[in-house]
């Protein structure tokens, strides 16, 4: 069994970098708008704490996270919003503080969890490896939002696999989560991390490939930015519908951005349900 520290440091890191770009905002920082709708980037930051909240539960207490699981699905059209709405009527040092701490128990958590064990989920249940990597997948997407709403464009690191890894393994809960038939030919991924090195899943013979930069590839599985802005191309008819259509959340389909809203380096329109909440 690989040691799953890098990815709970990875974790860490991403999870650092977010907290950098909000640390010294002014209260009117915290108002502004990101590119979900509704959505302030203390609403951001509240759904992480929150989602974070709901991970540390999983790993330390399974009943206490069962109920506010079933709390949440019973609501499944609101409950995002919600917890978030409550979170960012805090006053931003209260909601960073918070934030901060339930991640440092996370991060405890994570790295004190019995090799093997595996911990509910909103989805199926998984591993502490798998918890960190979700984390980190939702913490980029969100905080793509954040620096959107900021005007910051973020330099992309290979954190970035982790997130190319959910979008590669999702791809047939994409298909599902529009009434599709995922195909049952194998596809080949090939993308291209920020250090120049080339991140391949599938065989390289497939027929259906997808290729391009690797955080191109992760905006348009988190659904932060538009295809057609993106330079992330397909190969055979199956693998060009799945572009149109890839989450790396779970969840009902987003409506995704507008062609034309840009690369993830400013404001947009509805990135999707991963935009406000990704329940992954």
């Amino acid at each position: 069994m690989a040691d799953p520290t890098p990815v709970f440091d990875d974790l860490r890191a991403e999870s650092a970098e977010l907290d950098r770009l909000v640390a010294e905002l002014e209260p009117d920082g915290w108002a502004l708008a990101t590119p979900a709708p509704g959505w302030t980037v203390a609403h951001q930051i509240a759904h992480l704490a929150w989602t974070d909240r709901s991970a540390l539960l999983a790993v330390t207490d399974a009943d206490a996270f069962r109920s506010v699981a079933e709390k949440a699905l019973a609501a499944a059209e609101t409950f995002v919003d919600e917890a978030a709405r409550e979170g960012a009527r805090l006053a931003p040092g209260e909601l960073l503080s918070g934030w901060r701490q339930v991640r440092a128990a996370l991060d405890r958590a994570l790295r004190a969890a019995p090799a093997g064990a595996r911990f509910p989920w909103f989805g199926p249940p998984m591993s502490a490896a798998g918890v960190a990597t979700g984390r980190i997948m939702e913490t980029w997407a969100h905080g793509q939002d954040v620096a959107d709403a900021l005007g910051v464009v973020r330099t992309p690191t290979d954190r970035l696999k982790h997130v190319v890894r959910i979008g590669v393994r999702a791809r047939g809960f994409a298909f599902g989560a529009h009434g599709l038939p995922a195909p049952a030919e194998e596809f080949r991924v090939e993308v291209v991390g920020p250090s120049g090195e080339v991140w391949a899943y599938g065989p390289e013979d497939a027929a259906q490939r997808v290729t391009g930069p690797a955080v191109d590839f992760c905006l348009l599985v988190t659904q932060r930015a538009h295809r057609a802005d993106l330079a992330v191309r397909a190969e055979g008819p199956d693998a060009d519908r799945w572009l149109d259509i890839a989450q790396a959340f779970a969840g009902p389909p987003g409506a995704g951005r507008e062609p034309g809203s840009g690369r993830g380096e400013g404001p947009g329109d509805e990135p999707g349900d991963g935009g406000r909440g990704a329940r992954s």
